[in-house]
């Protein structure tokens, strides 16, 4: 009773503040379209959104008008496979097609309903709207990307399946790869002001052995909850295979032209990169509350989520232990090509509920803090992306845990609590004069206890990161390719090269956040790789066809080699498959 008034002014808040529509789950591939225009095309031409494309999940509508206003400046001199690319990113959002390109004069952040009413209808009249010749049995496929949609003045419905079958081979190992994952995704709108998204999976797995071991050691799997470990396939070798069921879904509401909410159960990305080191989408779906107020230059979003401290396990009907994530991210456009960010978050654990303080929206956390005691664990970060000429962009992060001035920059002792990490990265798009071979080189670093505290509050849920996956006390680098030859073939390719230290029984050195920093080897001489050190080096390459909108046959060979100072902890993984996948965007479990 005490853990739901705690989080009631969060559901009376809610009920009174709106959102900019319909949001795009965080890993969907329309993202990498949207940053491929915006790097190559920038924003030259029409006034800059104040919606941060990095604070992911985006609004579909934002990201339809960004789209159609780069096709109207430039779409005669897209290549043949951009063309398709943003046709097909239509079809997927096709329910947003009425909605104007921007302009020099705009107000670029107004939410759809404050553009026109009946969206939806007023969309099958664009010219980039498609419909079947012939749909399923007159009902189904009556446009490419959906099994089954519906629009009205009031009300739209969009329906798909989900299919996720691979099947592969695991050198030197006693079982097979399989992943088998089922679902339904819908999504819909009322009254042009109020949107739903709903999804369920259920999801059957034989792992390589590194995530083997990573569950052996956590009890938990990136992207999965409640995991039941009894999942069996004979003919594939599997005796303690993973069988999970997942979900998400997201309420938002437009009731005012810039400010906004969503109430949902999902995840979160903040940043550019491949990585990132403030919020990724790397450990499971939770619930929360996001605010959104976007005008001018501006974008400032509020979370606010509810956590779990450990794995999730059959508990007899009582709830999980749980801890809270209050969150802020103030985005500023500072003329067309440079934004900075700047963001602040407190992983807060108490016994009867959310603390109150931290639902101030605009309040710094850290003055917070300190007024209920100091028992929080409170972080502070940095954002920039700068988009360089010659479609080029530069980001970067930075974080900052703790620090001691002197400690930092004068004594230089190697202090266990200057805790901080930095990501910086390079993209480029058309590399060499290629069309569609697109590059990007990231460095990600961060120091030993870094996200990690003293309690239950380090910055984890269901024991897994919430930022990095890696944790904390590690040097990181990797470039990537991403190629599309031709309309429907896409190519794409990783190489991680990581260097981390690893504790051992009593040795706590300060990459896993699950361990309190008061049980640390060493106040002093904390260096980046301390403990038993290992290198890393991951290669992963995959190849996808498209055969219909959103059917993929693809194939991927990833590498996996782990050498240790402890030879008992060196491993090897390599692996070959091939599967279909439907309506779903594919999971990149690297680390």
């Amino acid at each position: 009773m005490l853990r739901f008034l705690g989080l009631l002014p969060l559901l009376l808040f809610a009920a009174v503040l709106p959102a900019q529509g319909a949001p795009l789950p965080v890993n969907e591939e329309g993202y990498e379209l949207v940053r491929r225009l915006a790097t190559r095309y920038g924003y030259q031409g029409f006034t800059t959104p104040a919606a941060d494309l990095e604070l992911r999940p985006n609004s579909r509508g934002d990201l339809v008008r960004l789209v159609k206003t780069w096709d109207v400046l430039y779409g005669e001199d897209m290549s043949r496979v951009d063309r398709y690319r943003v046709q097909r990113f239509y079809d997927d959002n096709n329910e947003w097609l009425s909605l104007p390109p921007l302009t020099d004069t705009d107000d670029a952040d107004r939410a759809p309903f404050w553009i026109g009413e009946d969206f939806s209808v007023a969309s099958e009249a664009s010219d980039a709207y498609r419909r079947a010749k012939r749909p399923l049995l007159g009902t189904f496929y009556e446009t490419p990307a959906f099994l089954y949609q519906h629009n009205r003045e009031d009300f739209y419905l969009r329906v798909n399946p989900i299919l996720d079958l691979k099947y592969g081979k695991l050198q030197d190992d006693e079982q097979d790869y399989v992943l088998n994952k089922r679902g339904v995704r819908l999504r819909a709108g009322v009254d042009d002001r109020f949107f739903l998204h709903l999804e369920i999976l259920e999801n059957q797995y034989g792992a390589p052995n590194f995530l083997r071991q990573f569950y052996r050691q956590n009890r938990a799997l990136p992207g999965a909850g409640l995991i039941k470990d009894n999942f069996t396939l004979d003919f594939a070798g599997i005796r303690r295979g993973y069988d999970f069921l997942n979900g998400a879904g997201y309420l938002s509401a437009d009731l005012s032209r810039h400010v906004g909410f969503r109430l949902g159960y999902g995840q979160h990305f903040i940043g550019s990169g491949e990585r990132s080191l403030l919020l990724s989408d790397f450990s499971n779906n939770y619930p929360f509350l996001e605010i959104n107020w976007r005008i001018w230059k501006f974008h400032y979003r509020n979370l606010f989520a509810q956590l779990t401290s450990g794995p999730a396990f059959d508990n007899r009907g009582q709830p999980l232990p749980t801890k809270y994530l209050a969150a802020h991210h103030l985005s500023i456009n500072v003329g067309q090509r440079l934004s900075l960010g700047l963001f602040e978050a407190v992983v807060l654990n108490r016994n009867n509920g959310f603390e109150l303080a931290y639902l101030n929206p605009v309040i710094l956390y850290r003055t917070v803090e300190g007024s209920v005691g100091s028992p929080d664990n409170v972080l502070i970060g940095l954002t920039a992306d700068y988009q360089l000429p010659f479609r080029t962009q530069l980001y970067g992060q930075f974080v900052l845990d703790e620090f001691v001035f002197s400690e930092l920059f004068i004594e230089k002792r190697g202090w266990w609590a200057n805790k901080w990490a930095y990501q910086i990265g390079l993209r480029h798009v058309d590399a060499f004069g290629v069309d569609q071979l697109d590059l990007v080189a990231e460095r990600n670093l961060a120091r030993p206890y870094v996200y990690s505290h003293k309690g239950l509050s380090s910055y984890t849920h269901l024991t897994m990161p919430l930022a990095h996956p890696l944790g904390a006390n590690f040097r990181e680098n990797l470039v990537g390719v991403d190629y599309r030859p031709l309309p429907r073939l896409q190519l794409n390719g990783r190489l991680y090269l990581i260097e981390q230290g690893e504790g051992d029984g009593d040795l706590v050195v300060g990459e896993n956040l699950n361990q309190s920093s008061n049980l640390r080897s060493s106040t002093y001489g904390n260096e980046i790789g301390q403990g038993i050190q290992y290198t890393n080096t991951i290669l992963h390459l995959r190849a996808g066809y498209e055969l219909r909108p959103n059917l993929w046959l693809e194939a991927e060979y990833f590498s996996r080699s782990k050498d240790s100072d402890a030879p008992g902890r060196d491993l090897e993984t390599t692996l070959l498959n091939a599967g279909v996948r439907w309506n779903v965007a594919p999971r990149r479990e690297v680390f």
